[in-house]
């Protein structure tokens, strides 16, 4: 009962908040009401976050295909009851789960962007934290590889791969033009290319990690520091 009034305070502050946008303009503080549902909107947000989290490990064991509400709550924590409460199906949990992990990844690598200096500096340490994460999270990787794929067949979550996926791509490019901007030397390809590029030589590394392979981690922290140098147009 506590949940099901959860949701209806959550859907009554939403329906508040869409009204003041085209009600009369009035201007004032919030009220006692307002601020109540507001609260409980950001507790059902949290919800959903812990959740997302609890889940993600079994998410990323078992892949897309072999999974289903019941099975992830049978591996965690949570009730199925919980678990369908909180998220529509397995769509909008693994689609909220892999929007989650891939945000607090974007923001890893902008970190290495803001910290470097100089162009080695950004070249050693992207290489490096792709190395490391392909090494300590390949399982995490190989569940976006997998719904990303899924989306060729599902239009239900295609959208939502898209935006992750062009996020991505904007993160790559604040480093390649960083980059190149420490580098005093223009790029040669856009933003789409260097994507494409690193995007592929990721996944390349992440299958040879799957597969055992132990020395993939070093040869794509290599590889990278490589391709990113040769991304520059250098005078003659």
């Amino acid at each position: 009962m506590t949940q099901v009034a959860d949701k209806r305070v959550a859907d009554k502050a939403a329906d508040g908040r869409s009204s003041s946008k085209h009600g009369s303009g009035k201007q004032g503080s919030e009220s006692a009401e307002e601020r109540i549902a507001r609260r409980q909107v950001d507790k059902f947000a949290e919800r959903r976050a812990q959740l997302a989290a609890s889940a993600l490990r079994t998410l990323a064991e078992l892949g897309y295909a072999r999974t289903s509400l019941r099975e992830i709550a049978q591996n965690s924590e949570f009730s199925h009851g919980v678990l369908h409460y909180y998220f529509r199906d397995k769509v909008d949990l693994i689609t909220y789960c892999v929007r989650q992990y891939k945000a607090e990844c974007v923001t890893r690598y902008d970190q290495t962007v803001a910290t470097a200096g100089t162009a080695e500096e950004l070249r050693h340490g992207f290489a490096a934290t792709l190395a490391t994460t392909l090494r300590e999270e390949a399982a995490m990787h190989r569940l976006w590889y997998d719904l990303r794929n899924q989306s060729l067949f599902e239009e239900s979550f295609r959208a939502d791969v898209l935006e992750i996926d062009q996020s991505l791509e904007r993160m790559i490019w604040r480093i390649v033009s960083q980059f190149a901007e420490l580098s005093g030397a223009p790029l040669s390809v856009g933003p789409g290319v260097a994507y494409a590029i690193f995007d592929g030589l990721f996944q390349q590394g992440l299958l040879r990690q799957l597969a055992g392979q132990e020395e993939a981690a070093e040869e794509l922290r290599t590889s990278v520091e490589t391709v990113l140098d040769g991304l520059l147009v250098r005078g003659s």
